[in-house]
């Protein structure tokens, strides 16, 4: 695998970095002095999910055959 991520792993991070941002915007709610830091925790997991959603594509397409037009 030459130190690469599978797919499949890096779904499993996306799924758990969500849950942990899921995590806490729930905190959020029942925590409202402490709310602005714990939604802009939760925001910083997203990201991250996102940067490696975004990452994993972008390795996809440099590797998918180029179709001939």
């Amino acid at each position: 695998m030459n130190g690469q991520i599978t797919g499949h792993a890096i779904l499993e991070n996306v799924r758990r970095y969500r849950g942990i941002a899921s995590l806490y915007r729930q905190t959020a709610a029942f925590r409202p002095d402490q709310s602005w830091s714990l939604l802009e925790q939760a925001k910083d997991w997203e990201a991250r999910a996102l940067l490696e959603l975004e990452a994993y594509f972008a390795a996809r397409m440099d590797y998918a055959p180029t179709r001939a037009a």
